[in-house]
This record gives C-alpha cells, structure tokens and sequence, in this order.
C-alpha cells in the first residue's frame, strides 16, 4: 500500500500561509451567519474556522471572502488559504481548482510556488495501491515535476524530488504487477514489454532486478536464450548479491545460450 506521510506538507504549508493571516485581526468570539459583512471579521472567521479544524466550513468562508469583496488584498489571500483549507478536509479536486484559479489570476505571486506544491499534494495523497487506475499517480508525477522545474531552489521542490522518486517506484510497481499477471498467463511477449518498460523508464526504482530476472525467465520461455542472457548479465553487473540474480543465474545455467 503507497504510504503518504503529511506531517511535513501541513508544516509547509502553515508556515506559508502563516504569514497570510498574520493580519487577520483578533478573531471574533461567536459564530456569525452566511450574511453580508466587513472584510476582516469575514476573514478572521474563516481563519477561526481553520485553526479549530473545522475545515469545511473554513473553506467555504474563504471563498465568501472573495466573492463578498473580490478587489481586496483580502481575496488573494483567501484563494490559497481556501485552497489549503479545501486539501486538509481531503477535498482535494476543490482544492486543485482552487489553487489553479489563484495561479491563473496571481501567476507571478510569490507565493505560487506553494500553489502549485499544493496541486501536487493533493494529487500524491489521492495515490491507491498497484492493482488499481494509475492516472492520478501520473497527475501527481507531472505535477511535482512542474513545480521542480519552475521552483527549482525552493524547500518545496526539496521535497518534490523524494516525492518524485516514490511515485516513480510506484509507477514501477504498477508494471511489475502487470507483468508478473501476463507471466501467470504464459503471455510472455506482453509480460516482456512491461518489464522492459521498468528497466528502460524506470531503471532507478526498487523494481529494476525483479524486471531483468523476470526478463530473463520470458526471453526464455520466448526461445531466445541470447536475449536472456543480456538480460541476466545486466542484472549480475549491476546487483550481483540479489536474489534475483542467483535466480537468472540458476536459470541460465539450465539454459545455457
């Protein structure tokens, strides 16, 4: 199962819109109703809201703030903290149109780098396990890989590019568990394609000597013992002390080419 850890993104992502709602006011002691009202008790509500985790209604106060008094320094910054808002309650599409919304309109904000780390959180946390669709896996992929390359220098990026690396294997997982199912079938030209596709696009995850052993064992079902034995070299040169290479090694032994 893909494991998502958030503790680091919510830090992140206080600490970034922190600064925000610093001057939001002291925050208003009663519940006010859905009506019309001056900017800053709005605001700070939705922030009361937030901070007592009820994120929902924090969300949906945010968004008031910006149709209630759009032309206000107020409204940029109540886009994102919706945005934020909208993620910790797990409504992660709202919270993707959100910050897409805030990027279309602010895209040279200085805080569009969170922007977009935010989209791609919200696609990472929505990552379910290898037997299943893996579009959103490809959508967070993508999209930690555009903040990397428009944010490069930023703690953001930092932690994109380990994000990255677990999607990657993740991706990679996907293949193998295709493949190891054609294997099952005795369909052993598509099981060969996505092995390959692990050792040509994915050759630096974890699934990279179960691929070239499992290659091995379908080129040799496949009666092409030579490829196979490419196959088992790569795997000895590159992760000699494996079990999947005394696997190749066991297999050509018995085939030898």
């Amino acid at each position: 199962m893909f494991k998502i850890t958030r503790p680091w993104a919510a830090i992140a992502a206080i600490a970034v819109l922190g600064s925000l709602s610093a001057c939001a006011g002291k925050r208003p002691k009663g519940d006010l109703p859905f009506v019309a009202r001056d900017v800053d008790t709005l605001y700070s509500t939705a922030k009361d809201r937030l901070d007592r985790g009820r994120y929902q209604e924090a969300a949906i106060l945010f968004d008031e703030v910006e149709r209630q008094h759009p032309y206000s320094v107020w409204a940029r910054r109540a886009q994102l903290m919706s945005a934020f808002s909208y993620y910790l309650s797990h409504d992660y599409q709202k919270s993707v149109d959100g910050a897409q919304r805030f990027l279309s309109i602010h895209p040279g904000n200085k805080d569009a780098s969170y922007a977009y780390y935010l989209i791609a959180l919200d696609y990472y946390e929505q990552i379910t396990d290898v037997t299943r669709d893996q579009k959103i896996t490809q959508q967070a992929l993508d999209a930690l890989g555009e903040l990397i390359r428009r944010y490069p220098d930023t703690r953001y990026a930092v932690d994109a590019r380990l994000k990255v690396d677990l999607v990657r294997d993740h991706l990679a997982g996907k293949e193998m568990e295709v493949g190891r199912y054609y294997q099952r079938r005795s369909q052993w030209i598509a099981a060969t394609l996505r092995f390959r596709k692990v050792v040509d696009e994915y050759d630096t995850t974890t699934h990279t000597p179960e691929a070239l052993e499992r290659l091995t064992e379908s080129y040799l079902a496949l009666g092409i013992p030579e490829e196979a034995k490419k196959s088992a070299a790569v795997l000895g040169a590159n992760y000699p002390g494996s079990k999947w290479y005394e696997r190749a090694y066991a297999l050509m032994q018995k085939h030898p080419a």
